[in-house]
């Protein structure tokens, strides 16, 4: 009797212990930091009049993103926050239907666009949250993502659960030299002799190195670069702040050389 009594205690004991297990790593997932409500308050006007965002919808992202684990659950509490703020950030800035005196701030209106406005290399022009672009660049998500990106490049622009999957595949992977965006946040990422010298240091202003370091990155940009940077890191503080979490260090990108350059 007492060894069945002894058994039925360890049974239990480890039914809660993977409960406990489950629940721990429910905890990590995206969506206990990017919730519906949430996800609504950060992109309330883009399906508004004028926008066509109203395609990305919550759950094509919660999907998207349960395909990349390490995307917004990679290190503590506030390390995922500040990810998933630059990731917004950064996509918010691609997708952008803001201006000077838009309603609630010119940093309210991420997610408005699908399509790039100026289609800059046809077929191969900007689509989704990452304004995916360039011929190579739809090869290579095609290839992780086991789409035919080169031969139906408007189906990120169809299906929003592909369209963040490319932008999140392209933020989780490096193009060498360049490291990962996630690894810049996440802190995976130490900079070399060669990126301490050119002033590619961890922090927000990396990851718009990365992104579009030769146009808005170092002294030599354009005044519509450094606009463009600042409007990365207008939508980053934004972000930051909803999700309640602190900027970091080296947020802009204007002292840093952008890579090949």
């Amino acid at each position: 009797m007492w060894r069945r009594a002894l058994a039925m205690v360890l049974f239990m004991a480890g039914a809660a212990l993977l409960a406990g297990a489950a629940g721990a790593g429910a905890q990590q997932g995206v969506w206990s930091i990017i919730t519906r409500p949430m996800f609504q308050s950060m992109l309330s006007h883009r399906g508004d009049s004028g926008c066509q965002g109203a395609f990305y919808t919550y759950d094509a992202f919660i999907e998207a993103a349960s395909k990349f684990p390490g995307f917004g659950t990679t290190g503590d509490e506030q390390t995922r926050r500040r990810e998933l703020a630059a990731f917004f950030g950064q996509t918010s800035h691609e997708t952008t239907g803001g201006w000077a005196t838009a309603p609630d701030g010119p940093f309210a209106w991420g997610y408005c666009r699908v399509k790039e406005q100026k289609q800059t290399d046809p077929p191969y022009y900007g689509r989704g949250p990452i304004q995916l672009t360039h011929k190579y660049n739809y090869r290579l998500a095609g290839q992780a993502l086991n789409l035919n990106l080169v031969g139906d490049p408007d189906l990120v622009a169809r299906d929003p659960v592909v369209a963040f999957k490319t932008a999140i595949w392209f933020w989780m992977t490096p193009q060498s030299p360049k490291p990962s965006c996630h690894a810049v946040m996440t802190g995976d990422w130490r900079p070399s002799a060669t990126d301490r010298a050119a002033g590619r240091l961890p922090g927000y202003g990396l990851t718009t190195n990365i992104i579009n370091g030769g146009l808005e990155c170092g002294e030599d940009r354009s005044t519509d670069g450094a606009k463009a940077a600042k409007d990365r890191v207008g939508y980053y503080k934004r972000y930051c702040g909803m999700l309640g979490v602190g900027y970091g260090d080296n947020m802009a990108c204007g002292s840093q050389k952008p890579y090949g350059g």
